[in-house]
């Protein structure tokens, strides 16, 4: 049995137990966590291996954030808000929208960010820093065990970029807050009601472009007050980190060493820097 099975067995397992039928389930997403929807209860079911995730802060941050009005996608309201165990994998359940087209507009992206970031101002909850993050992707690049297949020049290089965009943001001493901290399009709903956002996993404290240069473009044209230079620094050091994971030993992402590899000669190019969107259209041959 593949872990896929196993997981979707695991959240099917625990929606059932708690008297909602799924007797099928529908991989929405799969890279580091499994995203399903569970039928005929219609659950957005997140499933990942236990002690891989930060599910118990992503269900109370949730829940906090749903309460300020922030345009979350909400926990499902017929099971109880927290994480749930079965066979080695932590399940949480949320509420399922069915996708409306077309995608969420620039404008509405970038007016769901802006309503996201002000609530975020109001939840005082502990977070790990930007800075924290850039540590985890430096060793990563600094631990050929960890990343065995990354080539000596491209590790070096790797390394200097990650320490020399740490030093320039953190030099430009920008005014830090909690962020989402990945709310790229994979991470953005559209619903009848509007953009919603899910995976607070990765959320962090730091400056409002750090959110920024994981959106494309044309969102970032609409979010007001944006320091254009910090976000070219933090639209590479996106890419830097990304690329630090995608050579990652163990990575799951799909076609993850070509994403690493075209991160790499991307950094390498120089300004303007592409955004995670144009990069991904263009690997996926979009």
């Amino acid at each position: 049995m593949t872990d896929v099975t196993r997981a979707i067995a695991a959240a099917t397992s625990v929606a059932a137990s708690l008297g909602l039928p799924a007797d099928d389930a529908i991989v929405l997403h799969n890279s580091n966590k499994l995203a399903l929807r569970l039928t005929p209860c219609d659950v957005f079911a997140r499933v990942a291996p236990v002690g891989q995730e930060v599910a118990q802060f992503e269900v109370e941050l949730a829940q906090r954030l749903t309460e300020v009005g922030c345009p979350m996608c909400p926990l499902e309201p017929r099971a109880d808000p927290r994480v749930y165990t079965c066979d080695g994998f932590a399940v949480t359940l949320w509420t399922y929208y069915e996708p409306v087209a077309p995608h969420v507009s620039p404008v509405g992206y970038a007016k769901a960010l802006e309503q996201l970031h002000a609530g975020m101002r109001n939840v005082d909850v502990p977070s790990p820093r930007v800075t924290d993050r850039i540590t985890e992707a430096e060793e990563v690049v600094a631990d050929p065990d960890r990343s065995p297949e990354l080539a000596d020049a491209d590790r070096v290089f790797l390394s200097g970029r990650l320490a020399g965009l740490r030093h320039a943001i953190e030099e430009r001493g920008a005014v830090e807050q909690l962020l989402h901290g990945e709310p790229h399009p994979d991470n953005v709903l559209s619903t009848r009601i509007g953009p919603l956002f899910i995976d607070l996993e990765t959320c962090c404290r730091g400056p409002v472009e750090f959110d920024l240069a994981h959106v494309p473009e044309a969102v970032c044209e609409h979010y007001p007050n944006v320091d254009q230079g910090l976000l070219d620094e933090c639209r590479q050091l996106v890419l830097a980190m990304v690329t630090a994971w995608r050579w990652e030993l163990g990575d799951q992402f799909p076609n993850g060493r070509r994403f690493g590899e075209e991160f790499l000669r991307a950094l390498r190019g120089g300004p303007p820097w592409p955004t995670l969107d144009t990069l991904n259209k263009r690997l996926s041959g979009l």
